[in-house]
């Protein structure tokens, strides 16, 4: 297991970009054609200027194959005739091109069909307040510095007995940010930072290779992995996969590694979301405030985590946000809804629009994770005689429709409560309403990824073997 997060903000090559951080111009830009776009004949409009800004460096056997970096600012304008609305995009507006944009969209508009659910915000639900998430590290990496980091997790990783070769190793930063101006008053903005670090190993030769890999990111440096310990783990995730066997057929309790337990999260939030249920094409469109897990069990999802990976102050169209339950008591509490949605459904929005700069806001969530249990995840396996270990998932076998559920897996035996030989090539199957019954976590809750959970146990899931 990784052991916690080592400071890296130690590590020498830094750069200060100061001028990536002040979002006034853009805030200007977001102003006027908000502006334009009402003196062109819109009856409500908003617009946003998101900014991107990235740099990585990939290395493998200790040079580096690729650099990159990329920075620009684009610009999305939303105008609303009446039920009608269009969304137009561009990354260079300047001179008169403002008021063309503004022109084009409200012609756009116009000639939309319309929709009586589209429509800016209740004003009432706007935020007003916006908490310092500490979300920004003012201290960018130089390329020298990323160079560093990915030949460290690099030669980590090859030093692991076992590993033969390098699958890669990169490190990233970046900057991106939003601001939000809406015509019925709204005008908010927030910068985040990322940084992040991966490697990738692989033993054995010919058609008995297996490759691991592991990576940590975050919003500051000090709260990364060191890259020493990244590579080492995808080493010694690699070479503990190495000689996999066969299983027969058989339906036994399968337990999920941190890793890989989000996924059942990214599964029931799939569900939820506000646009399946209007469509009704989620298995769940009938279970709001019914027992779908044990009483224990409560999935929340945090916009306002401090340094979180998808925090942010306010949603897409400028809603307050708030800490959520999903699941609490077990009981489905909620949909994620946008305000589109919610006026679809009856309800009001629940502050989770996203939108990109060519598109209009539709619901997702942010920070997610499911509640630490009790149990360490050695007792969560203890009185298994014959079960699974699942590290790694492959594709995306699952049916939002029906609940369905099926997908292929690699992993470790599980024989009188403890881990033993790899096992690859199996697929583990079930129905996500019956895998919500029997879930139970451990107590190894960690914050490392967007989607965060424990090691977690489902009971009697089908493993397709040989």
């Amino acid at each position: 297991m990784i052991s916690s997060p080592s400071a890296a903000s130690t590590q020498p090559a830094k750069v200060i970009h100061s001028d990536l951080f002040n979002q006034s111009a853009l805030s200007d830009l977001a102003q006027r054609l908000v502006e334009a776009a009402r003196r062109a004949g819109a009856d409500a409009a908003d617009a946003i200027a998101v900014r991107g800004v990235s740099q990585s460096v990939e290395v493998r056997d200790g040079r580096v194959e690729e650099s990159e970096r990329s920075e620009g600012d684009d610009v999305g304008l939303r105008v609303l005739v009446g039920q009608r609305q269009a969304v137009v995009s561009t990354n260079d507006v300047g001179g008169d091109s403002v008021a063309q944009l503004a022109e084009r969209a409200v012609a756009m508009a116009r000639v939309a069909p319309e929709d009586k659910f589209v429509g800016l915000a209740d004003p009432a639900l706007l935020a007003r307040d916006f908490p310092d998430l500490d979300l920004l590290d003012g201290e960018i990496p130089s390329t020298a510095e990323l160079e560093r980091r990915a030949k460290q997790a690099e030669s980590a990783a090859l030093a692991v007995k076992g590993v033969t070769k390098s699958g890669g190793a990169s490190a990233s930063a970046g900057v991106g940010g939003m601001v939000l101006v809406t015509s019925s008053g709204f005008h908010g903005a927030y910068l985040r930072s990322s940084q992040g670090v991966s490697a990738t190993a692989i033993s054995g030769e010919g058609t008995g290779m297996e490759r691991d890999y592991d990576f940590t990111s975050a919003p500051h440096a000090e709260d990364l992995l060191a890259p020493d310990e990244v590579g080492r783990s995808a080493g010694e995730r690699t070479v503990a996969r190495a000689n996999p066997r066969k299983v027969e057929t058989c339906k036994v309790p399968v337990v999920f590694d941190p890793r890989v337990a989000g996924s059942l999260v990214g599964h029931l939030v799939g569900a939820v979301n506000g646009a399946a249920i209007a469509r009704k094409t989620s298995f769940l469109k009938d279970r709001l405030g019914q027992q779908l897990f044990g009483k224990d069990i409560r999935i929340i999802d945090d916009p306002l985590r401090r340094r979180g990976l998808r925090s942010q102050p306010f949603d897409a169209e400028g809603v307050a946000v708030k800490k959520l339950a999903i699941i609490d008591g077990g009981v489905l509490t909620t949909w994620l809804l946008d305000s589109a949605t919610g006026r679809e459904l009856g309800l009001a929005t629940t502050g989770h629009a996203h939108r990109g700069v060519s598109s209009s806001p539709s619901p997702g969530p942010f920070n997610l994770h499911l509640e630490a249990g009790e149990p360490t995840p050695a007792e969560l396996m203890a009185d298994i005689g014959q079960g699974f270990y699942v590290t790694d998932l492959i594709g995306s076998g699952v049916n939002g429709v029906t609940g369905d559920y099926s997908r292929g897996a690699s992993g470790f035996w599980i024989e009188n409560g403890k881990i033993t030989y790899p096992v690859s090539e199996v697929t583990i199957a079930g129905h996500l309403i019956e895998i919500f019954k029997s879930l139970a976590p451990a107590n190894d809750l960690k914050f490392r990824y967007g989607i965060n959970a424990p090691t977690v146990r489902i009971e009697g899931l089908t493993l397709g073997g040989r």
